[in-house]
């Protein structure tokens, strides 16, 4: 099947495309090298191009080479992921980065195996490295890749699935081309993301509308096949917005596994607990005590049903940062720190109330 598929090649085509209308002014692909090919890449992981900009820019402007991102604090690595989400991309990038200078004399490996070895780096990642940065023949297997490829080879299933996942990795080596291979790389991400989308494909200006399987069906939104859907459990939590006499807030530090691991996080206790059980700990007691209404924050694997309780202390109380795993937080001068979204976002509507 592959063969016979691959007598209308794809690759002249999508650079054909790509060359007339592909994007080629997104700040990763100026000043191309491994460090910035591989960033953009673990940013761009399960988040649209336009939210990805204004970070990728940042955080190039404060850790311009993989060596500044070594020698950084992991709060100021996470400070600057913070509101793109999936937080174990950011915990990865710091410790490759350590990798890399400490193993590797601060060069990226030129291979699909070794940088696949890399924590974070998976097997598409590692081939946008090897392609876009060192030019060298590798396929990738990104989001909007598989969309296009499932599409034109009409692959039912979820890619998810083994099968499924094995028949668009044989199809996305197929393709590579002989020459040019950064550019197809870029040109098929870019041709996903851009006429091959999820929703509402644009069929008529594709550059493989004349060979495509699910055009020629009629139903491209047929494929790929989406992710079975199961029912997500339901967790609760108490946030205990503490504030002291300074207006302060009190955010504790997360372990560094786990959820919002290495982020800064309001207290948290069992729903129904009482508040000042935990001010207890701190030998203070509460001027005000405020309950707000509850939200619900949905992870991939569960919803989590929030309830923000807003607290202003009578006195600043005498306690030990321990570790350095407490501060009092600021919000006219944040501090920078990495935030889980909530916190961030009850953060924001504390600020507007003081």
């Amino acid at each position: 099947m592959i063969q016979e598929r691959l007598q209308h090649d794809i690759s002249s085509k999508v650079l054909t495309w790509f060359d007339k209308s592909g994007r080629k002014d997104l700040p990763w692909q100026q000043n191309i090298n491994p460090y910035r090919v591989w960033v953009s890449e673990i940013m761009l992981q399960q988040t649209q191009v336009a939210t990805v900009i204004p970070f990728f820019v940042r955080f190039m402007e404060q850790l311009p080479t993989v060596a500044a991102l070594a020698q950084s604090h992991e709060d100021q690595v996470l400070h600057l992921w913070t509101g793109l989400g999936y937080y174990s991309r950011a915990r990865n990038l710091h410790k490759t980065a350590k990798i890399v200078c400490a193993d590797h004399g601060g060069k990226f490996p030129n291979t699909v195996d070794t940088l696949s070895e890399l924590p974070g780096i998976g097997r598409s990642t590692a081939g946008a490295i090897t392609s876009i940065a060192f030019k060298k023949p590798a396929a990738i297997l990104d989001g909007n890749v598989k969309r296009v490829l499932a599409r034109y080879h009409a692959i039912d299933g979820w890619p998810g699935q083994s099968a499924v996942s094995k028949s668009l990795w044989q199809f996305a080596e197929a393709h590579i081309p002989e020459k040019r291979v950064a550019d197809y790389s870029q040109a098929m991400m870019d041709l996903g993301a851009t006429l091959c989308t999820r929703s509402k494909p644009d069929c008529d200006h594709c550059p493989l509308q004349t060979d495509c399987l699910a055009h020629e069906q009629g139903q491209p939104q047929r494929y790929p096949g989406k992710k079975p859907k199961k029912a997500l459990p339901i967790k609760t939590t108490q946030m205990l917005m503490i504030k002291n006499p300074r207006g302060e807030i009190l955010l504790e530090k997360r372990p560094s596994s786990g959820i919002w691991g290495g982020l800064w996080v309001f207290p948290q206790q069992e729903n129904g607990a009482c508040p000042e059980h935990y001010l207890d700990k701190l030998a203070v007691k509460a001027s005000t005590v405020n309950s707000w209404q509850s939200y619900r924050h949905t992870f991939s694997h569960y919803h989590l049903d929030i309830t923000p309780i807003e607290i202003t202390l009578s006195d600043s109380p005498k306690m030990l940062m321990e570790n350095n795993q407490q501060l009092w937080y600021n919000i006219q001068q944040p501090a920078e720190v990495g935030l889980a979204a909530p916190i961030k976002k009850l953060l924001a509507k504390l600020s507007q109330a003081q």
